[in-house]
């Protein structure tokens, strides 16, 4: 009898591509040292923000004063709300500033974890090309749509688990620092879609460290380098898309835009890895 072989399918390949990228993700210490980071950092914003509220430093040349301000309450380290928001988000909250304030409550805030993300990706992919471990995974088995794919899916969700991983760092970081839960303009559900949209976003910067990755390869230091510079453009428009007093609108267009990016960039990756070498 002719012996039969199984087909190779587009499933059975991502499926396959995603268990081994999973387990080189998640048994490696890297992805919880930044998941530990991801936890201590809110808490260590909080308190040292506290400690510093009130004080006035002086400028020696011109003898200016500035008066350094903390947050006023735990929810201001994920955002603010915004006057566009859902229903009962008419006025922004008092201590809040706008999407575009660069105060130091509008920038040491939970948009920073995706330039944490950005580490993750980089170091991932670039281990891949610097061990040999891609060209002999697209040599053997693998297509490269399996690659971007895998590796958007399995970034993602490790971005996703830093995302969370701050957000209880920092309700424990406002009880040690003593800073107010009051809700002003927005509630439980909005801080919820709020969180949500903070890791529905996290496939758009994914993409986008994903391309600097592949364009990079081996060389960490320079992806890390393209997706700092690439995704301060994206950074400010963060606060915009996901503010405090989110709605249900807010996640959808969240996921629509973290859909589109995640296939449109995921397209241009592997286009540079069909026509770049892979060493």
């Amino acid at each position: 009898m002719e012996k039969q072989f199984e087909k190779n399918t587009f499933a059975k390949r991502l499926k396959s591509m995603l268990r081994v990228d999973a387990r080189r993700m998640f048994t490696s210490r890297f992805v919880y040292i930044l998941a530990g980071i991801s936890l201590v950092v809110p808490i260590l914003i909080l308190v040292m923000t506290s400690m510093m509220d009130g004080k006035v430093s002086v400028n020696p040349q011109t003898g200016k004063e500035t008066v350094m301000e903390g947050f006023k309450n735990v929810w201001q380290i994920f955002g603010s709300v915004s006057s566009l928001g859902s229903a009962g988000a008419g006025a922004t909250a008092e201590g809040m500033g706008a999407g575009m304030d660069m105060s130091i409550t509008s920038m040491c805030n939970i948009n920073m974890m995706y330039f944490a993300v950005a580490v993750l990706v980089c170091i991932f992919v670039a281990d891949d090309f610097r061990s040999g471990y891609a060209k002999n995974l697209f040599t053997v088995r693998a297509k490269k749509t399996d690659y971007v794919i895998s590796k958007t899916v399995v970034c993602f969700i490790g971005g996703a688990m830093m995302m969370l991983c701050f957000t209880v760092g920092a309700l424990i970081g406002g009880k040690i620092a003593g800073l107010p839960y009051t809700m002003d303009g927005f509630n439980v559900f909005n801080f919820i879609c709020c969180v949500l949209c903070k890791i529905l976003l996290v496939p758009i910067f994914v993409a986008v460290f994903l391309t600097m990755s592949v364009v990079a390869k081996d060389k960490a230091w320079l992806s890390v380098a393209l997706s700092f510079g690439v995704g301060m453009f994206l950074f400010m428009t963060v606060s915009i898309a996901s503010p405090l007093n989110a709605g249900m609108l807010h996640v959808i267009l969240c996921l629509a835009g973290g859909g589109m990016f995640a296939v449109g960039l995921g397209a241009i990756s592997n286009i540079v890895l069909k026509k770049t070498s892979l060493v």
